[in-house]
């Protein structure tokens, strides 16, 4: 039997990102009344660029500011929180590793304490990434191998992952947590990102840019699954509390590959070609980075639907349909 969301209430942090505003989008349509926590209002944001503002009730603030935290969790009473709240960017974080370091590890702890001091507690899915892994030899990476972030936001996730194990077991709470591949689909705004990034630049008739020599390996796995991922794990906390979850595609593409299979997403092959920048591999890069699934199909029946290719062409029509936004 599907599990009844309607008349639930969930506090999403990190709700006007990209991945959040798509969850938060998800939880309206399962008939969830949903808190977002913003940090600031950004222009454009995906909560505005999704239409899903006026919908949703809006608290402006820090996630590691505990005492809005109790405050929020006490007044509304959730009973799932979803923690996505961080500072996500790569490039950002090793220009700024202290405030990463705030946000993504000090901003763990802080809400998951709160909810250790908030009754009844709510369930807690904390949302961490494949970067928690840092580099392994072995291929796919699967749930039982260990952490071992180096760089900056890498570390920053493997913090945030070994935090909700820690409150998990120490204090008999319902918290799990997943790590996901690299997500894209509609109402992404940050086109540092490859894939919005290129379709981007396609859509302007533009060279979209490799900055690799293209041969790093990666996977991509669409925002509606991913979502879908998150409300499995927190309607099974029962089975899921104190584990940990991989959402992969089990469709590892070169990034090469990825941008040419964007271009003819957009009905452009034959007319643009990709802009590699580098001859060689990038030192340090981490050449190639998947994600094993089976503990989500074997645990609990789930697997992402959407493959790249439909992913794609869902993700290209709606930047063509919003290119006003990008212009």
């Amino acid at each position: 039997m599907a599990f009844d969301w309607k008349g639930k209430t969930a506090f999403v942090t990190g709700g006007a990102g990209f991945v959040g505003a798509n969850l938060v989008s998800r939880l309206l349509s399962e008939g969830v009344f949903v808190v977002v926590l913003e940090r600031d209002r950004t222009s454009p944001n995906s909560l505005d660029v999704l239409g899903l503002r006026g919908r949703v009730t809006v608290v402006t603030g820090s996630v590691d500011d505990l005492d809005l935290m109790e405050r929020v969790l006490n007044e509304y009473q959730p009973q799932y929180v979803f923690h996505l709240a961080a500072q996500a960017l790569v490039n950002a974080a090793n220009r700024s590793p202290i405030a990463t370091f705030e946000a993504n590890i000090r901003g763990t702890y802080m809400l998951l304490e709160a909810c250790r001091r908030t009754e009844p507690q709510a369930a807690v899915v904390v949302a961490s990434s494949d970067k928690a892994y840092g580099s392994h030899a072995t291929l796919p990476y699967s749930e039982d191998f260990p952490l071992q972030g180096i760089f900056p936001y890498d570390v920053s996730k493997s913090c945030t992952d070994l935090l909700a194990r820690t409150y998990a077991i120490t204090y008999d709470m319902p918290v799990a947590v997943t790590r996901s591949a690299n997500i894209y689909g509609p109402g992404d705004v940050n086109l540092s990102r490859v894939i919005p990034g290129t379709i981007v630049s396609v859509l302007k008739g533009e060279r979209p840019i490799i900055r690799s020599d293209g041969t790093p390996v990666r996977e991509f796995i669409y925002v509606d699954d991913v979502a879908d991922g998150y409300l499995t794990v927190a309607a099974n906390i029962d089975k899921t509390k104190g584990e940990q979850f991989n959402f992969g595609s089990d469709e590892p593409v070169q990034i090469l590959d990825l941008v040419n299979r964007v271009i003819d997403a957009a009905g452009k092959t034959g007319e643009i070609e990709p802009d590699v920048l580098l001859t060689t591999k990038i030192e340090r890069e981490i050449d190639a980075q998947y994600l094993s699934g089976e503990k989500m199909r074997t645990k609990l029946g789930w697997r992402p639907t959407t493959g790249l290719d439909d992913g794609l062409a869902q993700t290209v029509a709606w930047y063509r349909e919003n290119s006003a936004i990008f212009a």
